[in-house]
Formats: structure tokens, sequence, C-alpha cells
């Protein structure tokens, strides 16, 4: 079977040993399509992952082989998720689902930039779902990373009247100002691209240039009474955008840090004592925020729509290529038909 596989800072097609269920529970899906997540960026560009390793998890697949005591069955397509909590240890207990040891051991195999995945019976049984009539493909593979943005907006614990600012509005940022936006807050983005504000604007968001930092402060102030933000949400991997952020949240108010920055630069220890601000991370969802973002999708209550550029598996490296470069916004690998 043709695999995508990291290889001497290329992304190469490569044939691997065909896979089958052997009798294990679970099953075997060939792959329709995978979306183009930030973090296999950041495995690429960073060097984090080994030659050999086939990157891409969200994935939308056929069953062609299943062993499961759940309803699915041959024929059927599935979107599922990677990774998944064990539920009882110390980390899922205190809702640190992603810091799970259980969690970071599930994934699929090889990876989604495969023409067939190994999905676990443990996937099909909490979070792999039949894909709705209502969706494309490219639309319900957003499902992994809009779970990881329901999950951010919910360690938050923002009120109901409270604004949120959204720093970075590539695809993350777009489809975190939606679930805002569907779960009922009021938002704003800002970015340094004209073409993402636009879009951002189009799409409901309220959305500025950032380049000149007094002026688009004076803006975010101006939209809030004078206060600032109630919660910031980080989905720009600029260093810079701290600065941004500490200049629109209001005192006591909340940054959610949603992405790595290359230099990997910390928040003042002043501004936060001062301001009594509260800095916070979120990495991946739960099987929970899994279902309210299938759901959310469902229902039609997230707009995707023409956020994604398809490209076939052998024009993947182009993909990354595009994408890093940010001449697109969205990158969906179609690999089977």
């Amino acid at each position: 079977m043709k695999t995508a596989q990291v290889y001497q800072d290329k992304i190469i097609i490569k044939e691997a040993e065909d896979i089958t269920l052997q009798g294990r529970a679970g099953a075997i899906v060939k792959v329709l399509g995978c979306g183009l997540c930030g973090s296999d960026i950041v495995k690429f560009k960073h060097k984090i992952v080994h030659d050999g390793a086939v990157l891409g998890h969200e994935i939308v697949a056929k069953i062609i082989e299943i062993n499961s005591d759940t309803d699915f069955k041959t024929g059927d397509i599935i979107v599922s998720s990677h990774h998944i909590p064990c539920g009882e240890c110390k980390f899922c207990r205190h809702g640190n689902v992603s810091m799970c040891t259980h969690f970071k051991k599930t994934n699929i195999f090889p990876g989604g930039f495969s023409e067939k995945v190994f999905v676990s019976e443990e996937h099909l049984k909490n979070v792999a779902y039949k894909v709705p009539a209502n969706l494309s493909y490219e639309e319900i593979s957003f499902y992994e990373p809009l779970g990881c943005c329901i999950r951010a907006i919910k360690r938050c614990a923002l009120m109901k009247d409270d604004t949120a600012l959204i720093i970075g509005l590539g695809s993350i940022g777009l489809l975190m100002g939606e679930a805002l936006k569907a779960l009922g807050y009021r938002v704003f983005g800002c970015d340094l691209i004209g073409e993402r504000i636009a879009l951002a604007n189009k799409m409901g968001i309220q959305a500025f240039s950032s380049k000149n930092l007094q002026e688009f402060t004076s803006i975010i102030k101006e939209k809030t009474n004078d206060y600032g933000a109630d919660c910031i949400f980080m989905t720009s991997g600029a260093d810079k955008a701290i600065d941004t952020a500490l200049a629109s949240v209001r005192q006591g108010g909340k940054i959610l840090v949603f992405s790595s920055t290359p230099n990997n630069n910390g928040y003042p220890n002043n501004e936060i004592y001062y301001k009594e601000l509260t800095v916070l991370g979120s990495y991946s969802p739960s099987p929970a925020d899994l279902k309210e973002s299938f759901e959310l999708l469902s229902a039609g209550k997230i707009n995707v729509k023409n956020l994604t550029t398809t490209y076939p598996l052998n024009q993947i490296q182009q993909a990354f290529d595009d994408t890093i470069s940010n001449k697109i916004f969205k990158a969906y690998i179609k690999v089977s038909d």
C-alpha cells in the first residue's frame, strides 16, 4: 500500500507492507482523505519525527475489514480521531486528558497519509462516527480540529456576555471563531494578512489588522467599553502575538495558548501578577468534546465550506510547502476514491 513518509526533510510516497486485521478487534479502513494539521507541520519543520514516520490523523475513511462489537460494518464511511484517554488516571480525573499516558500511546496506524489504516476497537467505540450525508469529506475532516477548539473554549469557562479575541486567522483561528459563535460568544479576530481578515469578516467574525498595535488595541478597547477582551485565543504561532495578547486582554482576563512559537517565549511574570491574568493551555480533545464537534458539524452550525484546498496524495509535499508559505488556509489530502 502507498504511504506518505517523512524522509530526509521531505515527504515521499513509498510502498509499505499491506495491513490486515489478523484477528485483532477493530477495523481496517481505506483512507479517502486526511486533513493536514498544524501539528503535522510542526513535527515536519522541527524534525520531531523520525524518517519513515507517516503523519496525518484527521481521517475520513471507508471500512473494508472489521471485527467489532459496535454497529459499524463493512462499507461504512467514518470519521475518527486518533487518541483516547483512559478516563481514570490522575490526569483524566483533573480534566487534563491530553496528558494521559494511555492517550499518548493510542493512535491510528500507520498514520492518516496512508492508503490503509488500522483503527482499534477502542477508537470505534469512543471517537468514530459515520459520516452524515449532508457533509462533504472535506467538511467532516474538521471533526477532530473542531473538537480541539471546543475543548479550548470549555477550559476558559467564559460567561454569557464575554468577548473573545482570536489572534491568528489561519484555518484553526477561523474554526475557533466558528466554534465561539456557535456557542454564543461575541468574537473578534486579528491577523497581519488581508485575505484572512477579509474571509473572517465574511464569516461573521469582526476582524482587523494588528500591524499597528496601538491602532488595533484602540479598536478593541472601543469595542469592549474600554475593558479589553475577556479572553484571548492564541492561534498564531508568532512570538510577537504575545505582545498583541497582553495589550488586548482586559485586567483579570484570560489568555488561552493554542499554538507553539518558534522562540518558545513566555509571558512576563509581572504582567500576569499585576493584572491578575490567567494564562492556560489547551491541546487535544476528549471524546465528549469530539461528540459535541460531530453534532455541531452535522447540524450545520459550523461553517467550514471553502476553507480547504485538495491535493492528491502524490502532491502531498506541495501541500506542506503551500501551507508553510501561507498560500492556502487548509490542505486536504485525497488519498483514495
